[in-house]
């Protein structure tokens, strides 16, 4: 299983919200690129950036995002915001892939074709879900789709990779959502990302049994809750 430390990224810093609610916002630093190094050096597997002023649709983090791309040497994802295609097409050359969420409910034509043109290595899908609803715009608009119906639909299409998140449950600390989880991972061909939630190393042991493809840290990774190096020793 793969330890993967987010570093959500909000008016050029390092910030966490509360269940995705951005005026519930902690920040824990002014430089990301720093961060990211950190991460690495402690371990990391891989990392997973999130531009949250273009999820909200209020501004754009990507030449910070591109500048830890250049200077990082582990894996790293991008999520957030991520609608366009020509910003997306940008993005993948210089990432590992890409999370793709609202335009992969909205906009199935660009995904196939995006999925033809890079493979489906390249893109993760982010299944963010309300109670098993997904949820879609920064976890702003109920879709009415159920997440295993619509992690199904996505199979068919060639995908594997998914990041799964229960928006209740992120940035709380008060553990991972393991009903769903275990019904995502139980889906064949699945690669399922676990996020939101964590609290410590037992929440992670609790993901591993699961059959995680990988793990999110992060406020309990910013909190010192807990480290990657111990994340590293259980997986």
């Amino acid at each position: 299983m793969k330890v993967i430390p987010a570093i959500d990224l909000m008016s050029g810093q390092v910030v966490r919200l509360y269940k995705g609610d951005p005026k519930l916002k902690t920040v824990y630093s002014n430089d990301p690129v720093e961060i990211a190094k950190k991460w690495e050096a402690d371990g990391a597997d891989m990392l997973h950036l999130v531009d949250l002023d273009a999820t909200l649709g209020i501004g754009s983090n990507v030449e910070i995002i591109k500048k830890i791309l250049s200077e990082l040497s582990i894996p790293v994802e991008v999520a957030g915001g991520l609608r366009d295609e020509s910003l997306i097409s940008d993005i993948i050359k210089i990432s590992n892939r890409v999370v793709l969420g609202t335009l992969a409910f909205k906009n199935k034509d660009l995904l196939k074709k995006l999925l033809l043109t890079f493979g489906s290595e390249k893109i993760v899908i982010s299944v963010d879900h309300m109670d098993g609803e997904i949820v879609i715009h920064g976890w702003q608009d109920k879709t009415g789709v159920k997440l295993i119906d619509s992690i199904n639909e996505f199979l068919e299409m060639g995908f594997t990779e998914f990041l799964l998140t229960n928006v209740s449950k992120d940035g709380t600390m008060q553990g991972p959502d393991l009903e769903y989880l275990e019904q995502a991972c139980n889906l064949k061909n699945t690669n399922i990302i676990a996020s939101g939630g964590i609290s410590n190393i037992d929440d992670v042991i609790d993901v591993k049994e699961k059959n995680a493809f990988g793990v999110i840290l992060g406020k309990a990774l910013y909190e010192n809750k807990i480290s990657i190096e111990e994340a590293k020793k259980i997986v």
